[in-house]
């Protein structure tokens, strides 16, 4: 919490920036074996779920950032069968991935089990499809878990993960896309969460962009949201394909996904980046910088 006390503000001072809720009561806080997990009742936004001081979801939006990076993924495949989610533990994302009927098999890979536990008791509505008989717990290290797959396994790969930093600065380097890159089948789809296009564009996004290229992946694209409470307000995933990652709208049409957020019309506007986000992502790309926030 902050110094006031009916308020809790995250400071990121990478960024020199903060965002806050007003805080109406402290439902939950724990230490794991990995992190501080905490959930707040907020005034405006819900329930929040805050993960070593940083914002993790909140009521209010959580479901701009679970549709887009659920759905850009798995509607710009064909077929999408076999889907893996390494992190998001709060399941929010696995239960987008269960609205798709052409999935049989969705792993969720968690290295730690007691945010799935504690999203099941303080966020239900995210966890209502945990006992989908296609869902699949995996509580281990995603970057061990991924090197284990057998090659052209997987159709579908999201990495919903924390900032790259302790536990999660794996899954941001090129080893790692190259582990997804091989666990991928030849249309394959990665899709990872890449931080605020205006606060990371040269220093997060470009560095991700090269890295995907010299994984073998093809084309790469970054798609741009609001969030409320994540830095500056303005958020991103980034895909990558050896296959178009245009959303297909023929997929669209036979899900009949029920969204709040994302509709065709609103995936082609999320991949329109300004152009001045372009030509960081461009400079990170040339950089030698690694990735971070």
């Amino acid at each position: 919490m902050s110094e006031r006390s009916d308020w809790f503000i995250e400071k990121s001072a990478n960024d020199g920036t903060a965002i806050g809720v007003r805080v109406t009561a402290k439902l939950h806080s724990e230490q794991s074996e990995f992190q501080r997990i905490e959930v707040f009742e907020s005034s405006n936004c819900g329930r929040v779920m805050v993960i070593d001081n940083c914002f993790m979801l909140s009521d209010l939006d959580h479901f701009i950032y679970h549709e887009v990076i659920t759905h850009s993924a798995l509607l710009a495949h064909p077929n999408p069968q076999q889907v893996a989610i390494i992190g998001g533990g709060d399941c929010g994302t696995l239960s987008e991935v269960l609205k798709h009927r052409c999935v049989t098999d969705a792993w969720l890979v968690e290295i730690d089990e007691r945010v799935t536990r504690v999203a099941e008791a303080q966020f239900p509505a995210l966890c209502a499809r945990n006992q989908d008989p296609r869902a699949r717990f995996e509580f281990t290290d995603g970057i061990a878990w991924i090197s284990d797959q057998p090659e052209n396994s997987l159709d579908v790969l999201i990495v919903d993960s924390t900032d790259p930093v302790g536990p999660a600065a794996g899954l941001f380097h090129l080893d790692f896309y190259r582990a997804c890159r091989r666990a991928l089948r030849d249309d394959g789809v990665l899709i990872e969460q890449s931080g605020s296009p205006l606060l990371h564009a040269a220093s997060m996004q470009g560095p991700m962009h090269r890295d995907l290229e010299h994984a073998g992946f093809a084309n790469r694209r970054t798609l741009g949201f609001p969030l409320s409470i994540y830095p500056s307000g303005w958020w991103s995933v980034t895909l990558a394909s050896n296959s178009p990652l245009d959303l297909r709208q023929e997929r669209w049409n036979s899900e009949r996904l029920e969204t709040l957020y994302l509709t065709p019309q609103v995936a082609a506007a999320t991949a329109q980046l300004p152009p001045f986000v372009q030509a960081a992502i461009e400079r990170g790309k040339a950089s030698s910088a690694t990735p971070g926030h």
